[in-house]
């Protein structure tokens, strides 16, 4: 399983770590970790080709169960993806910033 725990996220999430969300486009807008790029699961193979190699890439959902998966398929397409636990609803609870509003997927 290829998952990392809120703290270690939040220190990678400060040093500019890549940053996949891969809700639904109206879960996205309700709020989401800052800098993630929205990545709805349903277009995560089309879009694999656009993400980068070589550094890891945190993939967040609403609490990890999706992005269990997609970290999962992203891992066996050769790209260091990573889950990250408890999804953006630990990351909101644990006092962390939280974004609003749409972005273009």
């Amino acid at each position: 399983m290829r998952e990392v725990d809120l703290a270690t996220f939040a220190a990678r999430h400060r040093d500019g770590a890549v940053v996949i969300d891969v809700r639904e486009p109206f879960e996205y807008a309700s709020g989401h970790v800052p800098g993630a790029e929205p990545v709805p699961l349903g277009r995560l193979a089309a879009r694999a080709g656009d993400l980068p190699r070589g550094v890891p890439v945190y993939v967040i959902c609403a609490t990890g169960n999706r992005s269990l998966m997609a970290a999962d398929h992203l891992h066996r397409a050769g790209i260091d993806a990573w889950s990250v636990a408890g999804g953006t609803t630990a990351w909101q609870r644990a006092g962390y910033p939280i974004t609003r509003g749409r972005a273009a997927v």
